[in-house]
């Protein structure tokens, strides 16, 4: 996997899913999927990362990408515009959020 870079250049996003435990591990296979199948071929994809709480009621996910525009393309796909639906009919709210790494450790 990629490092996490603190180039400013590159653009980070972390969004974070609240879910229900029943519905927690749904979301992680459709998240896994876009991943798999679209997302990491999208142009200017750096890496990701899925985190999930220990009650099932948060996810987190982590990207990075070469920039912004690289992010905003991705989410104007009609794939990932369809994909989305189904990952907001599956958590309670979503929210990506843009930003900048400003220090690195290990």
């Amino acid at each position: 996997m990629p490092m996490i870079s603190e180039d400013r250049s590159l653009q980070t996003v972390i969004t974070t899913f609240d879910v229900t435990p029943g519905t927690a591990q749904d979301l992680v296979d459709e998240l896994t999927d876009a991943y798999d199948k679209v997302i990491s071929k999208q142009p200017g994809f750096i890496g990701a990362a899925i985190h999930v709480n220990d009650a099932q009621t948060r996810i987190a996910n982590y990207s990075q990408w070469e920039k912004r525009e690289d992010f905003m393309a991705m989410l104007r796909t009609p794939e990932m515009r369809r994909r989305n639906r189904v990952i907001n009919e599956m958590c309670k709210s979503f929210e990506p959020v843009m930003y900048d790494v400003v220090g690195t450790f290990g």
